[in-house]
């Protein structure tokens, strides 16, 4: 029995790379597979994957890694999410915001260094409404009409996503967290809902933008099934890209004490869906790089090509906890973008500073 379970898998593995759309039970049988055959089975089967991963990588987007400059605006945040450290009950979050200017000083600062997209990412802040962030957007858009400017901040009106495309905006990451409305239940308060969250990702579509969506590997109530109901709302949705990484858990959090997500298994997911999605974007998380040494270089040899070195001013930036144990939190842009260079260059990949927009631009 165990024979033909591992026969099964690796037969399905071959089948996904082939190009055949498998079900939600396949896709559980090819995660369950990882995690249960004996450890020379499952890092047989996660080479297979990984090996056509970087494949399919390189013969869209070659050796390239793009680089974003990620701007974390506010740890300011309404909602309650269960598993972040910067949820708006955690008492020992020491809270912040940038104003216009240091906004605007990152940015400069940031294209000076060769920077050419700038995410700015935060917290669901009241402070930043819909207008002054616009203002900003535009603003970006005016001083450097060469960078695309992508936002990261959480749950708005179709109305309001309108507003700040019209503004400039070209891209939006808003991370689905898991495609199954009971597992999201599970890791969001009540006043959150899946529908809504849904919703947005449709509309961001919907309007133009470059969008991105994607889960954390390993979080609380994950199982082999939820994870599979990911690969086919990724799969069926077609986003730009995907965010992928570990979870690992905040203190002062109701997860605090959970198990983090494994870099095997994050690696292995990541593969899945480069195979699916040969033309998105998919990020080397700072969350691999926070679990492992040489996470953010293992995510770009299992078929990421993204990364987002932080141009946030060095003051703030371990106080934008989302997690435990952030890595790069007291390094200098220059020095963050010079690292990042080396590493990929010890695995023959080059870092550039091109706007590096998904070649995913249209459903297929």
């Amino acid at each position: 029995m165990a024979d033909l379970f591992e026969q099964n898998a690796f037969a399905l593995a071959d089948e996904l790379i082939a190009g055949r759309a498998l079900s939600k039970e396949e896709f559980t049988v090819l995660i369950r597979a990882e995690r249960e055959l004996s450890e020379e089975k499952s890092s047989e089967l996660r080479k297979k994957l990984s090996e056509r991963a970087l494949e399919l990588k390189n013969m869209h987007y070659g050796n390239a890694v793009y680089i974003r400059g990620l701007i974390e605006i506010s740890n300011y945040c309404k909602n309650n999410c269960l598993y972040c450290g910067i949820r708006r009950s955690n008492p020992t979050t020491e809270r912040y915001r940038l104003s216009k200017d240091d906004i605007l000083s990152c940015c400069k600062d940031g294209y000076a260094l060769g920077f050419r997209t700038f995410v700015m990412q935060g917290g669901e802040d009241p402070y930043f409404t819909p207008e002054l962030i616009a203002r900003i957007v535009r603003e970006i858009k005016q001083n450097y009409p060469d960078c695309a400017v992508t936002l990261s901040l959480g749950e708005h009106t179709r109305e309001v996503y309108a507003f700040w495309r019209e503004a400039g905006a070209d891209r939006y990451l808003l991370r689905h967290e898991t495609a199954n409305e009971e597992h999201y239940n599970k890791l969001h308060p009540a006043e959150m809902k899946f529908k809504a969250r849904m919703e947005c990702l449709k509309n961001l579509r919907e309007l133009g933008y470059q969008v991105g969506c994607g889960m954390m590997i390993g979080a609380p109530f994950q199982t082999y099934e939820t994870l599979a109901d990911d690969l086919v709302f990724i799969r069926d949705f077609r986003p730009h890209m995907v965010g992928i990484g570990p979870f690992i858990p905040a203190h002062d959090t109701p997860f605090a004490n959970e198990k983090a997500g494994t870099l095997d298994q994050t690696l292995f997911i990541l593969s899945i869906v480069r195979i699916l999605l040969p033309e998105a974007l998919l990020p080397s998380t700072t969350a691999l790089g926070t679990i492992h040494p040489r996470g953010r270089e293992l995510g770009v040899l299992a078929g990421g090509n993204v990364c987002m070195p932080n141009l946030s001013p060095v003051a703030v930036r371990s106080k934008y906890a989302l997690y435990d144990n952030k890595i790069c939190t007291g390094d200098e842009a220059a020095q963050c973008k010079n690292c990042l260079a080396g590493r990929m260059r010890s695995i023959g990949h080059e870092v550039v500073t091109a706007r590096g927009d998904s070649k995913l631009t249209e459903q297929k």
